[in-house]
């Protein structure tokens, strides 16, 4: 009986583009895996704990650590309606998105408008948080938009404000991958049915508490809570003809809407992905860190301030308590987005429609940043 070959590795990057060599041999060890048939790496790559980052890999059984503990991670966008956008008076307005909503506690929270049907796999803890890590709530507005009559589809136009989502299944997906490893390691599923039964729960939990994010966020600042027009999940397993599709941080790319994180100091790129199968039918994440959080926090600490990082140079404001976390998550902790974008242009999995530029970002609560003229009196809504 023969061995089975390596599956197919295809980096969708130029020769510019910074992709570790640490990334790209993850990439191999997972293409050795039994049953796995491809390996497509994003522009975005970089490498995981035991997996790539930024990759989408198909194979004829199910791995529950590719895709990791965070199922159902994704990012939404939702439009909002602001007379006035000054950062200093919105940030000090932002909730407390370290604070669960509880559905007994805190019944009477308008946020709760937005639950249509039941709490997924009965899953309360952490409710209407954001989680930590490169997770982020962020009021932006449109910028350059590429192509005006898409983006007058999806209802934007230069100038409009969004709330950008980005947030998974807050400790369910960590419950579920973990009741799988301390069997079976990060060997395959024996039950794939089973597995995607509790992986989809987590999906669906994850894009719930995404609206309620964006609804606590928005009565915050004075508007009503919309519907999203993009809302992407960038981990999890589909079944795609016959086979599965391991997405770990990598966006569907096929026929949708993607918005593309950049960095709290850069724009995003709301992009319509047209990926093939090559591609494994998607598109990057984000920018994709060059850094391990050591290394930024390090020369961080050397380079930066803590206020420098808490005002970006595009004039934009963090709302972040946690000082070690603004290190880890610098601008300079990331790839350059606008490669990250040229190479999916230049592969042909993606066409830019506009830019989401930055105003507030919120990483975890921090009452004592406030400028100080902003915490004399409480502005009006409006």
């Amino acid at each position: 009986m023969s061995e089975q070959l390596p599956a197919t590795v295809t980096v969708f990057a130029s020769a510019t583009s910074w992709i570790e060599s640490d990334a790209v041999a993850q990439c191999h060890q997972v293409a050795a895996l039994d049953g796995m048939l491809h390996v497509a790496a994003m522009p975005d790559l970089h490498p995981g704990k035991g997996a790539p980052i930024g990759a989408a890999m198909t194979a004829s059984l199910v791995y529950p650590f590719l895709v990791g503990s965070d199922i159902g991670c994704g990012i939404a966008v939702f439009p909002v309606q602001l007379k006035r956008a000054v950062p200093e008076k919105l940030a000090a307005r932002f909730p407390d998105l370290d604070r669960a909503l509880h559905p007994e506690r805190d019944a009477d929270d308008p946020a709760w408008d937005v639950l249509k049907g039941d709490i997924p796999a009965g899953h309360v803890d952490g409710l209407g948080t954001v989680g930590r890590g490169n997770h982020f709530v962020e009021l932006a507005r449109i910028g350059t938009v590429f192509e005006p009559g898409h983006a007058s589809r999806l209802g934007l136009e230069a100038g409009d404000l969004v709330l950008v989502v980005h947030s998974g299944s807050r400790g369910l997906g960590e419950r579920i991958l973990r009741a799988h490893t301390e069997v079976h390691g990060a060997g395959p599923a024996p039950d794939p049915a089973g597995y995607l039964a509790m992986h989809d729960e987590a999906v669906r939990w994850g894009s719930l508490n995404r609206r309620l994010l964006a609804a606590r966020v928005a009565r915050a600042l004075g508007a009503e809570p919309a519907e999203p027009i993009v809302d992407q999940c960038h981990n999890l397993v589909e079944v795609r003809d016959g086979t599965y599709l391991h997405r770990k941080g990598a966006a569907p790319g096929d026929g949708l809407d993607v918005l593309i994180a950049g960095t709290r100091g850069t724009p995003s790129y709301l992009v319509a992905g047209h990926a093939g199968p090559d591609a494994g039918h998607s598109v990057a994440h984000g920018a994709g860190r060059k850094m391990s959080r050591a290394d930024a926090l390090r020369r961080g600490r050397a380079k930066h301030t803590v206020e420098e990082l808490r005002r970006t140079p595009m004039g934009s404001l963090v709302v972040c308590g946690d000082r070690r976390l603004l290190f880890e998550e610098a601008p300079t902790a990331y790839k350059r987005i606008e490669q990250v974008i040229a190479d999916l242009v230049d592969h042909d999995l993606a066409t830019p429609i506009a830019t989401t530029i930055p105003l507030v970002t919120y990483k975890t609560a921090d009452l004592g940043s406030t400028p100080r003229r902003d915490r004399r009196r409480k502005p009006a809504r409006g």
